[in-house]
């Protein structure tokens, strides 16, 4: 019985290590995004690694393949698995505090592929941690599948071959798109909400100096504010969070004016896509000016949309003779439609048609 728990064990957390780590190896940019946040002010406070997110990203990833094929196949037991040990224990923390402090709602364990909410991945990872620790107490009862040459050359060759896909999809696209803006969608499908959608439930919060100090007060405790306070501000407290489209805070604004409706009705549509335009691709901008030229003799509208300031925007479309004029949307909706920084994404009539990264402009099919 001991033999056949622990042989079950060895094959949910390795072919799971392998699934998980694979979704996020495809698309190891937005994973790295997610780190940001743990790496942000309001989470950890540990600004000096964002700049290097994307490598602790790819690392994590490849870790996370490499360590399921060794559990798999029965490579060095003892030091994979204290490796699958020392990993879920970290993840299992920043579940845990993402969930009870409520400050990073998806943890990104499975990118875009599978939504969880933080208390799910904490649940995710307490089963994990659970079937781990059964292999370490049963460490003897894995045995290697092949030789140990075999199972070098197996090594090897996951590595490499986790070490391609991580080089492919950066210099290119994600090999599968699970973003709600992916080839097929209609953006404007992806914005509605279904009539029996569940509500949001907002408690409104007044906030009063009192003999100068700041306090909160409900809707309820609005009668017990003391005599002379002052009124500072309101802000709105979501209890329970209601359905959120999976397209959400796209805009095309430009002096305070959406033109999201008048150009989502253009037949042929082309977004130059650079949510910041200081760390925008140097030799990707250098392209985007012929291609701009060439789709306007194809018939298209072309117009950039960045999260970036009008001056930014001024500097850019100086240093690289950019002659279309760019909107302005949210950073996060941008980087949701495409990881590269810049892409290009062709729409017809609100339906997303092609997206390619800057270095596959040639593949454009205008």
């Amino acid at each position: 019985m001991k033999n056949i728990i622990t042989q079950f064990s060895r094959l949910f957390v390795g072919i799971l290590f392998i699934i998980s780590g694979l979704i996020k190896l495809n698309d190891p940019v937005g994973f790295s995004y997610k780190l940001v946040e743990y790496f942000s002010e309001p989470v950890f406070n540990m600004p000096f690694l964002e700049p290097f997110a994307l490598a602790i990203a790819l690392f994590l990833v490849i870790l996370e393949v490499v360590l399921g094929v060794l559990l798999l196949i029965g490579y060095n037991t003892k030091s994979t698995i204290w490796s699958l040990l020392i990993l879920i224990i970290l993840f299992t923390f920043l579940t845990f505090y993402s969930a009870y402090f409520e400050v990073v709602k998806d943890c990104g364990c499975f990118g875009d592929a599978l939504k969880l909410t933080s208390w799910q991945s904490f649940t995710k990872d307490i089963v994990l941690l659970f079937f781990i620790t059964i292999l370490y107490f049963n460490q003897e009862r894995i045995q290697p599948l092949f030789n140990k040459k075999t199972q070098n050359i197996i090594l090897v060759v996951s590595y490499l071959l986790c070490c391609f896909m991580g080089y492919w999809v950066l210099n290119h696209l994600p090999i599968i798109d699970f973003r709600p803006f992916k080839v097929g969608n209609n953006i404007y499908d992806g914005m509605m909400i279904p009539d029996n959608a569940p509500k949001s439930e907002v408690e409104m919060i007044f906030i009063y100096n009192v003999n100068g100090v700041q306090k909160e007060f409900t809707e309820k405790e609005l009668m017990q504010i003391p005599a002379g306070a002052t009124f500072v501000d309101r802000k709105d407290k979501i209890i329970k969070e209601g359905y959120v489209p999976p397209i959400h805070d796209f805009t095309m604004e430009k002096d305070g004016e959406d033109y999201k409706d008048r150009f989502l009705r253009h037949e042929q549509l082309m977004l130059i896509v650079a949510y910041d335009l200081n760390k925008s691709n140097k030799e990707g901008m250098a392209k985007i000016e012929a291609l701009h030229q060439k789709a306007l003799i194809k018939g298209y509208k072309v117009i950039g949309m960045t999260a970036s300031s009008p001056e930014q925007i001024e500097v850019a479309k100086k240093r690289f003779g950019l002659t279309f004029n760019f909107y302005f949307c949210d950073a996060i909706a941008l980087k949701t439609i495409e990881r590269a920084n810049p892409s290009i994404v062709i729409i017809s009539k609100a339906v997303v048609k092609q997206k390619v990264h800057y270095n596959d402009i040639d593949q454009l099919k205008l």
